[in-house]
């Protein structure tokens, strides 16, 4: 009998409009009420693991209920954060101006708070993780279930996202993020869930904070990057890892996206099982023939994205098939799961996917997802 290939996503899945609302007052400072935010999230996420197994995930997550999004949430968690850092537009969208202008007026571009580092960083808050633990963990209990993840924040994306207006340099303040989310991790993993790692600042960072910087000198950048998450990840089994590369989760032309062929040597030395990539959308569909070249370690997964996070269209179960086809060309089944590009909603109450059609595009998922099974 043919072994299963399992299914995943990346992480973040619609909050209800009253989370939404929650978060947006939250991330303002403004006055809420506490045991409604914490009332409201559980809710959420109870909802939402259970959405997930009715489909059939197979490894699910709280989808990012209690965070604003996927990288600021920790300016709540970590001292340090103030003030608002500079927004750079990707490469791709100055070079298509009207298009970019276009954007900008139609209303779906998030606005919440990304501030710098503007004093020394100290955990303030680690009750807000043990409850977004306790929510998952009893979620998963009441469903009988045992396999999930749970996103957090690499030091990378923070110091891209959150940029250093304190310490000496950047690797200093690289060295001191990997100290300060070491702990977020290991709670994570010592709770016997999987930590997701999201790591955009090894693929979009270099077509937006890094897009002045030539390719030697970005690649030089990544090789830091993944030097600084392996020293957050000491103690910690790969076993218990993955990690997310995207190259930006909006609609755009893409055309100044690097290639996976010149930054997976540098991804692959990071001590984890995982890897999730980009692999349904238009610029990165052909890169599972990168796996011809480049081989996947025997002590590694892949989980490419078959499922496109920015399209409406609801792809077809053969299509599924069809990619995990592809990349079993040069990788073991057994060294293969399915996932999705990107999370549903990166940003709390922003997204581009109706959120009864996510979940019809994870029931895809699933259904490819048996079909390459019995084929593969």
């Amino acid at each position: 009998m043919n072994s299963s290939i399992l299914t995943t996503h990346v992480g973040s899945l619609p909050r209800s409009t009253e989370l939404s609302e929650l978060l947006f007052a939250k991330d303002k400072k403004e006055n809420i009420d506490q045991s409604l935010f914490n009332d409201t999230v559980k809710k959420n996420v109870d909802e939402v693991v259970k959405r997930q197994l009715d489909v059939g995930i197979d490894v699910v997550s709280d989808g990012e209920m209690s965070k604003i999004s996927y990288a600021t949430y920790v300016k709540d968690r970590i001292k340090g954060f103030s003030g608002e850092s500079e927004r750079r537009a990707p490469a791709d969208l100055d070079a298509f101006p009207e298009y970019k202008t276009k954007i900008a007026n139609s209303g779906g571009t998030p606005t919440y708070t990304r501030p710098c580092c503007t004093s020394e960083l100290e955990i303030q808050d680690t009750q807000s993780l043990k409850n977004d633990i306790k929510n998952l963990s009893d979620s998963l209990n009441s469903n009988n279930h045992s396999k999930a993840f749970m996103n957090a924040a690499s030091p990378g994306v923070i110091n891209v996202f959150m940029p250093n207006k304190f310490y000496k340099d950047d690797d200093t303040y690289l060295e001191k993020l990997s100290e300060v989310m070491s702990v977020e991790y290991k709670l994570i993993t010592d709770s016997n869930i999987h930590l997701q790692l999201d790591c955009p600042d090894l693929a979009l960072a270099r077509h937006m904070n890094y897009k002045d910087l030539s390719e030697e000198e970005f690649l030089n950048r990544a090789e830091v990057q993944i030097e600084a998450l392996n020293n957050a990840l000491v103690g910690i089994s790969p076993e218990l890892i993955r990690m997310h590369i995207c190259w930006g989760n909006y609609e755009g032309p893409h055309t100044f996206d690097i290639g996976l062929e010149k930054i997976l040597p540098i991804i692959l030395k990071a001590n984890l099982k995982y890897l999730l990539i980009e692999s349904s959308n238009p610029r990165h569909a052909h890169e599972w023939k990168v796996f011809e070249n480049i081989k996947l370690p025997q002590d590694k997964v892949i989980v490419p994205g078959v499922i496109d996070s920015t399209s409406n269209f609801v792809e077809h179960p053969e299509v599924v098939a069809d990619r995990l086809k592809q990349f079993s060309t040069f990788v073991p089944k057994e060294q293969i799961m399915a996932g999705t590009d990107c999370g549903f909603s990166t940003f709390a109450g922003f997204g581009k996917v109706d959120e009864k059609i996510c979940y019809e595009k994870l029931i895809s998922l699933v259904k490819g997802t048996q079909i390459a099974s019995k084929t593969i």
